[in-house]
């Protein structure tokens, strides 16, 4: 009967206790799980009654609390660690609260290998627009139908402006493979952001692309961006 009552008194005052505790005594430590960190920035929040106080640089905290309140750890980079602030004997909660940083997402960048001259020269002298075949000369007068067609169908006319547009497209690639090694030698100083822009400003003739020498288009090239950089200050 005695141990009964015992057993009773104990279970009582272990109920009682833990129920009496007004404040609850919140302490602990943040860990970065992967690798030693500092947190500056370090925000122990009750989100139960919605206050919060900041922590120490080595991850240290404490703070008072109500029994059961919901106590949030909150710093940059890093995930939301929860707990419910449940006392102990003691009116005591202590917490090592271990957490991962969350992996940061790197914009993709695209790494274009840089051409050499005579690779770009060959480039250069490739150029050329594919012809639509068209009936001319002598032609004309042997197949009138077939010239008209060509000269008024539209299929023919979208034909040859689809053709152009390649053309034109073959061409401004192949001139910015040449700012981008010019850049590169710091013979002009611009980002590809620039580039759609200069190159229309260059306007440069089909001709001279194809036929210049280096030395030539670097002079032609570098005289315009000058004028270029002149009329955007």
């Amino acid at each position: 009967m005695n141990k009964l009552f015992l057993c009773l008194g104990v279970l009582l005052h272990s109920f009682f206790g833990v129920t009496q505790c007004d404040r609850v005594f919140v302490s602990g430590r943040v860990v970065d799980s992967l690798r030693p960190q500092t947190f500056y920035n370090l925000m122990v929040i009750n989100k139960t009654v919605g206050r919060g106080v900041f922590g120490q640089p080595n991850g240290e905290f404490s703070v008072y609390v109500s029994p059961n309140d919901r106590i949030a750890l909150s710093t940059k980079e890093y995930p939301i660690y929860e707990f419910i602030a449940s006392p102990d004997e003691n009116c005591q909660c202590h917490v090592i609260a271990y957490i991962e940083k969350i992996p940061q997402e790197i914009q993709e960048v695209i790494v274009r290998p840089l051409k050499t001259l005579s690779q770009i020269k060959e480039d250069r002298q490739a150029l050329s627009m594919r012809e639509t075949r068209l009936v001319t000369g002598i032609s004309i007068l042997e197949s009138p139908i077939t010239a008209l067609y060509q000269a008024f169908s539209k299929k023919e006319q979208n034909k040859r402006w689809i053709q152009e547009q390649k053309y034109k497209d073959d061409q401004r690639r192949v001139v910015k493979e040449l700012l981008r090694l010019y850049v590169a030698f710091d013979i002009i100083n611009m980002t590809e952001d620039d580039f759609d822009d200069f190159i229309q400003f260059l306007n440069m003739d089909d001709d001279f692309l194809k036929t210049s020498s280096e030395m030539e288009l670097i002079l032609f090239i570098k005289d315009k961006y000058e004028h270029y950089s002149f009329l955007k200050k």
